[in-house]
């Protein structure tokens, strides 16, 4: 299969047009369309539905585009190791997140990068608002949603499932409730970020139906962590991601209420992103890191125990 053509029809689902990446690429529109043809007799399958004033993904496009980016990922990933060998990954690198998936996850992890980049310098840019990467001069970025953009490449890092969790303390005082409607009438931890705010999506079960929960409380945060302490402290249940929680869960600091349901606010297939910008040659320092931090998810990222302050 050639290369050409994937990396094509991934800028094309992308962008939304052929002449937009053939802009990208430097070439003619129609070269584009006669590639996206040749990859869809090979494939056998109908990728683009076409007409004069949209261009979209067939269910069949949807299906193969994901294929198409672990492909191309793959070889970026080789061909940057290779490159790793030949020559020092040098510069400076402005790594951006949110401010507490950045202290919770990436601050442990800067001394392993130091000792595997000894020349790089690297700028941890937290921020929770959805900064623009060419505005903040920003190499690499890690997100909890996906932003689909048409000057950024978005690459799923790992999954991430929610908890609604609470303290032991809050446990005993209130009791634990037996089903997820039981939420709708108790004092409950929330993000300010809507949906988080008012409605909890849960599902026993791959193939279970969604319950939708409306939730209240007199407390709400602007960030996670503040409401992941709160929860801690025994001022409610809260709905916090594994990476915030997982330590006070094995721990013993904090009880996963429904630990046989998947409950989300938003989607049940819900990840940690990795977004860059889109260059034709992305430099060695953004591809060294994407795969450093590819390895490291694969393995299993260990956040620092999250401690009540």
């Amino acid at each position: 299969m050639d290369l050409r053509n994937l990396t094509l029809f991934r800028d094309v689902a992308r962008l939304g047009s052929f002449a937009a990446a053939a802009r990208t690429h430097g070439c003619d529109p129609s070269a584009v369309s006669r590639a996206i043809a040749g990859l869809e007799n090979e494939l056998g399958a109908r990728l683009f539905h076409r007409s004069t004033r949209s261009l979209t993904l067939t269910e069949a496009g949807r299906l193969f585009l994901p294929a198409a980016q672990d492909a191309l990922d793959d070889l970026d990933d080789a061909r940057a190791r290779l490159s790793e060998t030949a020559q020092a990954v040098t510069g400076t690198l402005r790594l951006g997140a949110s401010v507490s998936f950045g202290q919770i996850v990436l601050v442990p992890l800067l001394s392993e990068m130091r000792a595997r980049f000894a020349d790089l310098s690297i700028e941890l840019v937290l921020s929770d608002d959805n900064a623009d990467l060419a505005a903040e001069r920003i190499d690499l970025a890690v997100r909890l949603a996906p932003r689909v953009q048409a000057d950024v490449i978005c690459t799923r890092l790992m999954p991430t499932r929610y908890h609604v969790a609470a303290a032991p303390s809050w446990v005993n005082v209130h009791g634990r409730p037996d089903r997820p409607e039981a939420l709708a009438d108790l004092d409950c931890l929330r993000l300010t970020l809507s949906p988080f705010s008012d409605r909890w999506l849960f599902r026993q079960g791959a193939g279970g139906d969604v319950v939708e929960v409306p939730v209240a409380g007199k407390l709400s945060f602007s960030n996670p962590r503040a409401m992941a302490d709160a929860m801690l402290a025994g001022l409610g249940p809260a709905l916090v991601p594994d990476w915030l929680v997982n330590g006070p869960l094995a721990s013993g600091k904090a009880i996963d209420l429904f630990a046989d349901h998947v409950v989300t606010a938003t989607s049940f297939d819900t990840a940690a992103w990795l977004i860059y910008p889109s260059r034709a040659h992305l430099p060695l320092k953004t591809k060294a890191m994407i795969i450093f931090l590819r390895d490291r998810a694969a393995r299993g990222l260990q956040p620092e125990p999250m401690s009540r302050r």
